[in-house]
């Protein structure tokens, strides 16, 4: 899946600026990427990580 995909999921599940932990573990698992290239992502567009799980973001 290209980086513009994932990335227009990401902001697509966003609410406020902010994506629950769950649901970008789903997005990692989805679209066969890393949690790390997730998180990467996240922080390119400014969108931060709520109800964190394990720490991996």
């Amino acid at each position: 899946m290209k980086q513009e995909e994932i990335v227009a999921k990401l902001k697509e599940a966003a609410k406020d600026g902010k994506i629950p932990c769950a649901v970008a573990f789903k997005i990692a698992k989805e679209c066969s990427v890393s949690t790390k290239e997730i998180g990467n992502l996240l922080n390119q567009i400014k969108i931060k990580i709520s109800n964190c799980q394990l720490g991996c973001f």
